[in-house]
């Protein structure tokens, strides 16, 4: 089972609604996946991100913010995805096996809940297209520009 850390800096908005919008998207693809999301510091989870996750029947309730060092084996992942651009530049080194992406999102703190959905609705697109790359045998997208267009049913 592959395996994927998305990472941010406090794991408090965007690395939390990318890890539950990535698990919701392999459930629907039927990909087994073993999706975590941590930060360079831990801080809390958002009210905001858990009122626009709910608005998809996605809960954050049993989520907390945590470090890379708090989640199970943190060297051995397949792919390693950053959301900010502080946490990819404060990324650790991982062994060779590991694939490392950056897609970049604008932070919600502080916006209103419209820009919260937006960042949402980004994610959501950018992590199907990412669990449909890894569905069909290809590799991930190398960027968030990289990524095509997502094909609605």
């Amino acid at each position: 089972m592959p395996r994927v850390l998305i990472l941010c800096t406090h794991n408090s908005a965007r690395s939390q609604m990318a890890e539950a919008l990535t698990r919701e998207a392999a459930r629907q693809a039927g990909l087994d996946l073993d999706v975590h999301s941590a930060g360079t510091e831990a801080t809390r989870v958002k009210d905001e991100a858990n009122t626009v996750m709910q608005e998809l029947g996605l809960s954050l309730e049993a989520h907390h913010s945590k470090t890379l060092y708090d989640v199970p084996d943190p060297q051995h992942f397949d792919y390693v995805v950053t959301v900010c651009d502080s946490a990819a530049e404060a990324c650790p080194v991982y062994p060779g096996q590991t694939h490392r992406r950056h897609y970049p999102f604008v932070d919600p703190s502080g916006g209103s809940l419209g820009r919260w959905r937006a960042v949402r609705d980004q994610l959501a697109a950018q992590f199907t297209v990412f669990v449909q790359a890894l569905q069909q045998g290809r590799p991930a997208p190398e960027s968030y520009e990289d990524s095509p267009p997502v094909q609605v049913a």
